[in-house]
Order: structure tokens, then C-alpha cells, then sequence
């Protein structure tokens, strides 16, 4: 039976509460008045399936994620949607907003405050609760001319991302050179139909990356 054979070794640990964070990208059709809700998109999507695949860890998921939150944001409620959850694994995925109100609506978060708010939501969550990351990096596959301007904006925070990852000695997951790859093979529009909001496939996507990254993939 599948379920006798050995498993192999995962950054994960049994009875894991495991917190994923962010904007809209994570919080994707959650209830927030439902605590349990893990929404439609990747969270869902990594909850069903760790728990599918390594049903000995027997792994708790919490979603977070708020839609439209900056790194400042997210910032601004970690101590009630963060630290006092107490979860011993932290996923965060956020910088997409930073990026896109600088051209929207032209409010700029310059990477340095961007290092500074995400740095400062980890450090909390390494010093009070021991907790372990995995720093899911902020991504873009443009779809509207416009959008390749973004670049120069984004790409120092996602150098960020892979700096604290490193840091903290967080699993990293690579979601930028993902969706471009994708993107290469198809089409960008297939990905992320904004270029910012991933497809049914999209999300899919993005789930089997951070399992992989943490070492649930699929046999």
C-alpha cells in the first residue's frame, strides 16, 4: 500500500501549524469570517494535497492572506494574524502591491522599507515563536506593455526575498523564474491572467512549487 512505503525527508514536522500570508494572490476567495478558511487558490490547493500525500504529519493550514495588503500592511496586523496564531512554520508571499501602487496610484514603498517591513515580520516570528519560513518571492508575467516597466521596481524585492531566505534560512520558492518559464511555453495571460492574479493553472502551479519546495511533491 502507498501509504506503508517510506517517505522521504521534508522541512515539515508532525503537528505543524503551518500559517500561509500575503495579499490576494494567497487570500484568494477566503471567508475571513471563517478562521478555517484556506480559500480557492494555491493555499487550498497546498492544504489538500500535503495533507493527501503525508497524511502522517498530520499538518494544520491557516490562510492569512488579505487582498490589496502591501508589505506594511501585512506589517501592520502580524501581531493578531501572525505571532498570535503561534504557528511553527510561516509561509509569506507579498511585494506584488508595493510594486503596483507606485504605478497605479503613484505611492511608492522604496526597497529599502519593503526589506524593512518583511525583515522585521520574520525577525518577530524567529525570536518569539522559533518559527521556520518559507518566502515565497513575488512575481510578474506581463501581459499589458506597460507592465515590463515594473521590472526595475520588482526585481530589487525579489533580491530581497532570496537575501532574508538566506538569512533566515528559509525554503525559498522560486515563484518569479516559475511563472516566466511558464509563460515561455504558452503564454503569460495562461499563468496569470492580469499578470499579477494566477489561472486555475496558475495556482496550481504555484502549489506544486512550494510543495516541492518543502519537500511534499508528488512521487
Amino acid at each position: 500500500m502507498w501509504w506503508d512505503a517510506p517517505v522521504t525527508t521534508t522541512f515539515l514536522r508532525p503537528g505543524d501549524r503551518v500559517l500561509l500570508t500575503g495579499d490576494s494572490v494567497t487570500d484568494w476567495g477566503r471567508d475571513r469570517s471563517d478562521p478555517t478558511s484556506l480559500g480557492h487558490g494555491y493555499a487550498g490547493i497546498v492544504a489538500a494535497l500535503a495533507g493527501a500525500r503525508r497524511p502522517d504529519l498530520a499538518l494544520e493550514f491557516l490562510n492569512r492572506g488579505v487582498g490589496g495588503d502591501t508589505s506594511a500592511m501585512l506589517r501592520a496586523r502580524w501581531e493578531p494574524d501572525a505571532l498570535a496564531l503561534e504557528p511553527q512554520v510561516v509561509s509569506v508571499l507579498v511585494g506584488i502591491n508595493d510594486t503596483w501602487r507606485r504605478y497605479d496610484s503613484g505611492v511608492p514603498t522604496s526597497t529599502a522599507e519593503y526589506e524593512d517591513n518583511l525583515g522585521a515580520m520574520l525577525s518577530s516570528a524567529a525570536d518569539r515563536l522559533g518559527a521556520r519560513f518559507v518566502l515565497v518571492e513575488p512575481f510578474l508575467v506581463a501581459v499589458t506593455p506597460d507592465q515590463h516597466a515594473w521590472r526595475e521596481d520588482l526585481d530589487p524585492r525579489i533580491a530581497v526575498v532570496r537575501r532574508l531566505a538566506a538569512e533566515h534560512r528559509a525554503v525559498l520558492v522560486p515563484a518569479d523564474g516559475l511563472f516566466a518559464a511558464a509563460a515561455v511555453r504558452t503564454s503569460s495571460a495562461a499563468w496569470a491572467y492580469d499578470g499579477v492574479h494566477p489561472t486555475t493553472a496558475g495556482f496550481g502551479l504555484l502549489a506544486e512549487a512550494w510543495l516541492d519546495a518543502v519537500g511534499v511533491g508528488a512521487r
